[in-house]
């Protein structure tokens, strides 16, 4: 058998790009996109993403350079997931709510060429083009509009999306990556820890995780997606591409609004949709919901959900799907895969099931929760903690120009060690209890942030909650719980009732000895809490004392 070796015939590169050419074939009448009265053809989606790729490569565009994307789930940000590499170029898209400076950084540190800007992003673009060191070479800029109109002032810009569009050759050839391993994504994360860094992802590692991602999630074969999920969200969870692969119509939303995101299943008929723990939470509390005509999937990561929200989203119709990845791994590759014997047991136990993060997805290689100083698993017994570590073919490639945070992280032992604190059950199923960083360690005891959350969750006045450490002159460090009250109770509870209802549910120590009331809690764009924030007001009240307990 030595002698049989790699070949042309059967190395073709792997890309998730492929996808759209078969798609057109296949579901070419079919439509693809729609967004407010606007409605595209699959052939109409390839044709306009060729010429918008054929457009870029016109600009002197070449090959790994990188060309980013400031724009909300429009059509534009869809087809640019393919019309920049296919271009040969790399695609970084940013998250649009980012202030000024942080959009500075990113493009600086990315050397961007050139920038696709929504409309309503513009002036924070310019911003931070005009915070540029002297000597940063300033990217090329192109206007994302929704009607497609070039408006009266174009200064700054080189053109429009549209003019593009009309411009590009249909006929373009696309440029094919050399190797599988070639970059195609570049994603800077999300900044829960206040420290974004830029993760680049191959061809290679973004096929597997797309269909990957279809066959977990058992999507069928033309779904009707609704995008809920900010697209630059880690490449939508790698939906952009994997919607082409099965034919999909995408549905696209500006902006989240629970009535809209409502509206837009009743009207198109939506299969699948993803989503943040927030967005169950948000579609849950919408005042005067009915419960669903026909079922509709969610899947939800990002956050490990509380029991008592998927177990509302569930009364509603929605078929609750739970996974678990990171930016540096392109998606979801642990997921709770269910079991049928599930289904008998009672509404409370399915929720604190499905809460659980679960096993590998198939395609990828391995999971595990081993002891970070030893690095061995740790034990099957649902209590025991340990950091999450991963393997498989979609891990990133490494973080841009940050050699020594790709090396702590991708260690030589082969695992890529992600800073999230679980625990394994003796099933084999995974539970996230918590980012290492938000462990509280009271009085030598590690308790985890979540399962305090999950509580204060099942309170029935609590819209959001979030736990974090507070100093404390006893203990070190004790629970400190800020919380967004649902707006008909504000004013109807105290924070000392919010406490002594958690009392009753959990140990002592794992109390909230401090209660915030806040109208909104600080969030990035895709739902995350940003405990970070939420840390340095705990750390502005100053050490917790007795006198000052709840």
């Amino acid at each position: 058998m030595d002698q049989f070796r790699p070949s042309p015939a059967n190395s073709s590169p792997l890309t998730p790009l492929s996808f759209l050419d078969r798609c057109a074939t296949v579901y070419g009448d079919c439509p693809s996109v729609v967004y407010g009265d606007t409605t595209y053809t699959w052939n109409e989606t390839r044709r306009r993403i060729l010429q918008v790729a054929s457009s870029i490569s016109n600009f002197g565009i070449k090959r790994n350079d990188v060309v980013s994307v400031v724009a909300p789930n429009v059509p534009a940000m869809y087809e640019l997931y393919f019309a920049i590499p296919m271009a040969g170029a790399i695609i970084n898209s940013i998250n649009t709510r980012l202030d000024a400076r942080t959009v500075s950084v990113i493009l600086s540190h990315s050397e961007s060429k050139l920038v696709f800007v929504d409309y309503q992003s513009v002036s924070i673009i310019l911003d931070a083009i005009a915070m540029f060191s002297p000597g940063i070479q300033k990217p090329m800029l192109v206007l994302i509009t929704d009607d497609g109109s070039t408006p009266q002032s174009m200064v700054g810009f080189r053109c429009t999306y549209e003019s593009m569009v009309e411009n590009g050759d249909p006929g373009f050839n696309w440029i094919r990556p050399v190797s599988e391993w070639d970059p195609m994504t570049l994603n800077y994360t999300s900044g829960t820890t206040s420290s974004p860094k830029g993760v680049v992802h191959s061809h290679r590692g973004m096929f597997l995780i797309a269909v990957d991602s279809l066959i977990e999630w058992s999507v069928p074969k033309q779904p009707v997606y609704l995008w809920t999920l900010p697209m630059f969200h880690a490449n939508g969870w790698s939906y952009t591409w994997g919607t082409a692969a099965v034919g999909a119509t995408n549905i696209c939303l500006r902006k989240f609004d629970g009535a809209v995101v409502y509206d837009a299943i009743n009207k198109h008929g939506v299969t699948h949709m993803c989503g943040a723990p927030v967005v169950l939470n948000m579609l849950s509390n919408v005042p005067n919901v009915k419960p669903l005509k026909k079922p509709v999937n969610i899947m939800t990561a990002g956050a490990p959900p509380p029991a008592a929200v998927l177990a509302r989203a569930e009364s509603l119709g929605f078929i609750v799907s739970h996974g678990y990845g990171l930016t540096e791994i392109g998606g979801l590759t642990v997921t709770c895969a269910w079991k049928q014997k599930w289904n008998r047991f009672p509404a409370t136990e399915r929720a604190r099931l499905k809460a659980r993060q679960g096993v590998r997805t198939v395609a990828f290689t391995d999971m595990d929760v081993v002891d970070p100083e030893s690095g061995l698993s740790v034990t099957r017994d649902g209590s025991t903690l340990g950091e999450v570590v991963l393997r498989g073919g979609c891990v990133m490639l490494g973080y841009f120009k940050d050699p020594v945070g790709t090396t702590k992280c991708m260690r030589e032992n082969g695992w890529f060690y992600t800073g999230d604190v679980a625990v394994m059950h003796p099933d084999g199923y995974l539970e996230i209890k918590d980012r290492s960083k938000d462990v509280i360690i009271s009085g030598g005891e590690n308790l985890s942030s979540v399962e305090v959350e999950s509580v204060l969750y099942t309170h029935p006045a609590v819209n959001e909650a979030a736990v974090v450490a507070r100093a404390d002159d006893h203990w070190g460090e004790t629970p400190c719980a800020f919380v967004s009250l649902k707006a008909e109770m504000v004013g109807k509870v105290t924070e000392r009732e919010v406490a002594e209802y958690c009392r009753g549910k959990l140990p002592g120590f794992m109390v909230p000895k401090t209660v915030v009331f806040k109208e909104e809690l600080p969030k990035t764009s895709t739902g995350k809490i940003q405990k970070f924030i939420l840390r340095e007001m705990a750390k502005a009240m100053g050490p917790n004392t007795r006198n000052s307990r709840l």
